[in-house]
């Protein structure tokens, strides 16, 4: 073939291009082959084919599935795929529906929704795209015997896999556990240093306050933990603290919490520990009758 005969299938496939363009700018929601044909029926099928693949490889379109249909639409700009040049359409398919289910990654039913691919061609798709390394499944802590799919790349977001607290799957409750135990005893350290200050109880208060920066750089410096733990994960630990009324927290002018231990409560009165102080059928209790001391099991395994 002759320099001059490339240059006009050149000439002629850019011009098939920017017609299919124009076709696709009129219809947003996506064109098909038939749409193709109608609008530029005096093209070749070879010509088309050749035009449409040379805007997909240079990212103009991207290829969609409806039913059995395909669909080509107009890229977005601001969501520049990066899909490889070298896989096919119904591989890019499935590589662009992962792409956008980013690091929270895309359940298989969904993919097939939006594919339209039946299941046996979706696995065989997937596993193409496992093997080149291109996306990998990622087991959920939400579901433990289901998969996301995302890209290869792509480190998964903690609603996937727990963050700090799980390890394959399983709630590390003895770490969490020890940590609480750590962060509850650096709060009460900080408060009794503060009440050697003699600047009066309000700097003794101000003192006894910490930030979540403080508490991580205690962690930190212990080598308690295997794995790193950012200030997010030992906020998560305060507030159980917290919760369990061994702390509290105030807010700051900066949206933040700073964080003090509290003194234990006073223990509660005999009367209110001993069964008889919670029984609902106390008003009911005699010497004799059916509810009596010496018949109440409550009291003989309290006593116990």
């Amino acid at each position: 073939m002759s320099a001059a005969t490339d240059s006009a299938s050149l000439e002629d496939t850019a011009t098939v291009g920017f017609q299919i363009i124009a076709l696709a700018k009129d219809k947003p929601g996506g064109i098909n082959n038939d749409d193709l044909v109608a609008a530029i029926p005096e093209v070749k099928p070879e010509h088309r084919v050749q035009a449409l693949n040379k805007l997909l490889q240079e990212g103009v379109l991207e290829i969609l599935k409806k039913g059995t249909t395909l669909i080509y639409r107009l890229k977005d700009p601001s969501k520049k795929s990066t899909a490889p040049k070298d896989i096919d359409n119904e591989e890019k398919i499935i590589y662009n529906i992962i792409e956008e289910g980013g690091n929270k990654g895309i359940w298989i039913r969904d993919i097939r929704v939006k594919s339209n691919l039946i299941m046996t061609q979706l696995n065989k798709v997937l596993k193409q795209l496992e093997n080149k390394k291109l996306i990998k499944a990622v087991k959920s802590v939400n579901a433990s015997k289901k998969k996301v799919y995302m890209l290869y790349n792509l480190e998964p977001d903690r609603s996937i896999t727990g963050g700090a607290w799980y390890q394959d799957q399983d709630f590390e409750a003895e770490f969490v556990d020890v940590l609480n135990q750590q962060c509850l005893r650096f709060l009460r350290m900080k408060r009794e240093s503060a009440k050697e200050c003699r600047d009066g109880p309000l700097a003794v208060q101000k003192l006894s306050y910490c930030s979540v920066g403080d508490v991580h750089k205690f962690i930190s410096d212990l080598g308690i933990s295997k794995i790193s733990l950012d200030e997010d994960d030992l906020e998560t630990i305060l507030k159980t603290v917290v919760y369990d009324g061994k702390a509290e927290s105030i807010p700051t002018a900066e949206g933040k919490y700073l964080y003090k231990a509290i003194e234990a409560p006073m223990s509660s009165p005999g009367l209110v520990q001993m069964p008889c102080g919670i029984c609902p059928v106390i008003r009911n209790c005699s010497d004799c009758g059916a509810i009596t001391p010496k018949l109440c099991s409550y009291i003989n395994e309290w006593l116990d």
